[in-house]
């Protein structure tokens, strides 16, 4: 089992505490004191502000301490967004119904609140066609402008124009 993170009862070693919490005389005690006021209430010593003259304890139950706070770091794990990816390929002579079809899906894409990655795909000798390939992508994000805007504009890396399209916020 990992070592807790906050002292408790028989751990804490100072000799006087600040004792605070629900139900107890807030004060400064003989650590014995406290912690016989802390059994009493069938509760749990823990040690807040270790550095503090003197230390500061507060009197609760600690597995329900630990447990509300891995509730509260689960809440805010699940409302972290995560971003999805989608991509769409085209090549450099794609017509325009191919287009149309494409462009779609990446409409449909933007309003879940995906962010999409289009990109034209040069195989062999189509590298000729770069100029076509970056004006199909900037057709793209002209016709997705309501839906989203674009993160980052086409740009060549290796046998593949990238262009990154972020969807906009939805009130």
């Amino acid at each position: 089992m990992k070592e807790d993170q906050h002292k408790i009862n028989d751990k804490i070693r100072a000799k006087e505490v600040r004792l605070v919490g629900d139900n107890v005389e807030m004060g400064v005690y003989p650590i014995e004191k406290a912690l016989a006021k802390a059994e009493e209430l069938g509760v749990d010593l823990v040690e807040i502000s270790p550095n503090a003259k003197p230390p500061v304890v507060k009197a609760m139950d600690y597995k329900k301490f630990l447990y509300e706070q891995k509730k509260r770091e689960k809440a805010l794990k699940a409302k972290a967004t995560k971003v999805v990816v989608k991509e769409i390929r085209f090549g450099p002579n794609t017509d325009d119904h191919d287009y149309e079809f494409k462009k779609n899906h990446a409409i449909g894409f933007l309003k879940d609140g995906a962010k999409l990655k289009a990109y034209v795909f040069f195989k062999g000798r189509s590298i000729v066609f770069k100029d076509q390939g970056e004006i199909l992508l900037l057709r793209l994000a002209q016709d997705l402008e309501e839906y989203g805007k674009v993160e980052q504009m086409p740009r060549l890396e290796g046998k593949r124009m990238n262009m990154f399209i972020a969807p906009k916020k939805s009130k």
